[in-house]
Formats: C-alpha cells, sequence, structure tokens
C-alpha cells in the first residue's frame, strides 16, 4: 500500500474573531494535511484550500462515493508521482450567514485578518514549512474560489501561486439573478429578522432557503453598514419594491474580481502561478465571469491559465486534480 499522509487538528483561538457581530465562534479548528514524509524532518509548501459557502475546512476532507476528500486525493496524487509534497492547511471561516467571503467585515468579522495574521504564521511556527510567498499558495472553489483570488490580487507579499475553481466574479450574472428569490423570501418572513428565524427552526434547508441566505451573506460581506438594522449591512435593493439601490450595488461590484483585477495587475502579475477555471454550465454563470477576467488579463498581459470543462457548479472537486499538481510543483521549486 502507498503511503499515505495524516491530518491533525490544530487549535486555534483567534483574537480577532472575539467580539465578532455575529457572535460566532472564536475558538476554532484547522485541520492540516501532512503529507507522507513529514517526519523525516524536510521543510515543505503550504497550501491553504478555501472552502465554499456553507462549507468548513473539516468538510473539505470527507470522503463521499467516487469523490475523495482532500486529503485521500492529496495521497493518490502524490502516490502517482503527478503532485509534489506539500502541507494543506484548511480554515474554518464558517458564520451563521453560512460564509465570510474571506475578508474583512464590520457585519460578519475581520475573516482575511484572521486567515494572514494568525493562521498563517501559526502553521509557520506550528510545522516545518517553507515559510516563504514563493512556497505559500491558495486554493478554493466558489466562494472559496473567491477567496482565494482575492487574496492572491491583496496579499501576494504572503501567497505565491493562486488556484480559484468557479470563484465568484462577474456580479451582475452571478447575483442579480438570486435577488428577486431573496426579495420574495424576505417577504414572505416578514423581513430579515423573520427569515432568519425561520431559517433557524428549519428542519432542512431548501435551495429556497439557502438562496435568500446567500444574498444576505454576501451583503454582509460587500456592503456593511454598523447603523444598519437588525443586521449591519445594506442590501442591494429596496426591500419593498426591489428597485435596485445604486450606491450599494456600486460598493458590491468594488469587490468583484473582474472589476479588482485592473488595480493589483501587478500583483497579479507577481504571481508564480495564476489558476482559474469553471464548466461550462455553471448554474450561477461564473463561466462568464471567469471568460471575462481572462480577457481583463490578457489585455493587462498578466500571465494566468484560465480553463473551461464540461460541467456545472456542484460535485467538481475532482477539479483538485488539476490544480493540486500545477501548484505544488511551482511551489516546491
Amino acid at each position: 500500500m502507498p503511503p499515505r499522509g495524516r491530518v491533525v487538528l490544530l487549535p486555534v483561538r483567534s483574537r480577532v474573531l472575539q467580539g465578532n457581530p455575529l457572535g460566532d465562534p472564536f475558538v476554532r479548528e484547522l485541520p492540516v494535511y501532512l503529507p507522507p514524509g513529514y517526519d523525516d524532518r524536510r521543510r515543505f509548501p503550504v497550501l491553504f484550500c478555501l472552502a465554499g459557502f456553507t462549507g468548513t475546512g473539516r468538510a473539505l476532507l470527507n470522503d463521499q462515493a467516487w469523490a475523495p476528500g482532500l486529503a485521500t486525493r492529496m495521497d493518490a496524487l502524490l502516490a502517482s508521482r503527478r503532485a509534489r509534497p506539500a502541507i494543506l492547511a484548511a480554515p474554518d471561516c464558517f458564520t451563521r450567514l453560512g460564509g465570510s467571503q474571506y475578508l474583512n467585515s464590520t457585519a460578519l468579522g475581520r475573516y482575511e485578518d484572521h486567515l494572514v495574521e494568525e493562521l498563517v504564521p501559526l502553521v509557520d511556527r506550528a510545522f516545518r514549512t517553507l515559510p516563504a510567498r514563493e512556497h505559500r499558495g491558495v486554493l478554493g472553489k466558489s466562494s472559496g474560489g473567491y477567496g482565494a483570488i482575492r487574496l492572491g490580487m491583496r496579499r501576494s507579499d504572503l501567497f505565491g501561486a493562486v488556484a480559484c475553481h468557479s470563484g465568484d466574479m462577474a456580479f451582475e450574472y452571478c447575483y442579480f439573478p438570486d435577488f428577486p428569490k431573496a426579495l420574495a423570501g424576505l417577504e414572505k418572513h416578514g423581513g430579515i429578522a423573520g427569515f432568519l428565524r425561520a431559517f433557524d427552526r428549519a428542519p432542512r434547508k431548501t435551495g429556497e432557503l439557502l438562496a435568500v441566505l446567500n444574498i444576505l451573506a454576501m451583503a454582509a460581506a460587500y456592503s456593511p453598514n454598523p447603523r444598519a438594522r437588525p443586521l449591519r449591512f445594506d442590501l442591494p435593493f429596496d426591500e419593498n419594491t426591489g428597485e435596485l439601490r445604486g450606491e450599494v450595488w456600486a460598493r458590491w461590484l468594488e469587490n468583484d474580481p473582474v472589476r479588482m483585477a485592473e488595480g493589483y495587475a501587478d500583483s497579479l502579475k507577481s504571481l508564480r502561478v495564476l489558476y482559474f477555471d469553471c464548466g461550462s454550465r455553471d448554474e450561477y454563470n461564473l463561466h462568464l465571469g471567469a471568460r471575462i477576467l481572462a480577457g481583463r488579463l490578457r489585455r493587462r498581459r498578466v500571465r494566468h491559465v484560465h480553463q473551461e470543462f464540461e460541467d456545472g457548479h456542484m460535485s467538481i472537486v475532482y477539479r483538485h486534480d488539476v490544480s493540486l499538481p500545477l501548484l505544488t510543483r511551482v511551489l516546491a521549486r
């Protein structure tokens, strides 16, 4: 039997998440995969692996039928010599609203700071890493892909390689279609507070409920407002009429990777590898955002790898078979 890595659960007591607005835990666990050979006293590159909306780092490790989890998949890639040995860290940035988008928000908490100021140094202290941005990468899918590419733009001093699978981008395509659904759900339950009570009580979180929650979570991430009630964010549309609130929507667009790319072109150029992909039948139209981003990067002469594959948004963890070999080989150099 080929040698296998092991997963350790590192306890995390976050200073920056203490007192966060939603009352989410500031004591968490960080699952860390250590590759075969870790005990040989060598040092290894590190990949931070970000879960999608409603996901946690620990969930990335779950094996499913015909869909191995992150650790099992990495073991197989190493056994076949497609990937190079690396440490994989899977942060828990889950919130009551389903996720954080891995950014700082006065409505959610300081999740970007948690990741870059607390978890990156913690992993370097706790394990034998190669503690330099040339040997540290970040990857994710969906909201995790959004977090990965955003961190590649904003924190290229810490991350030298990025892989984004079906990440949120081109917000007019991926979020607009759910605005009417969110409006209807809020109206049905009497507003944000009533909806959240209904969501908490629901024994099964249906697609209808999750569509509303997703828009609330994105509003908390992109348009926080400390004075807004019941929670500290502004919706991008009028709750009564559905009319788009232009000034709020503009704040969302400031966080759209296809718009951010212009201002962060130099950071993206500094990456050792920038990889992003998306299914050609993505249910949230994210393949359109990936195409737009690729075009803007070409115009700015930013080296990147853009792939499109025949599939949708769900159950595409097999794309890690592309990103893990690519990133680990580059980061191991």
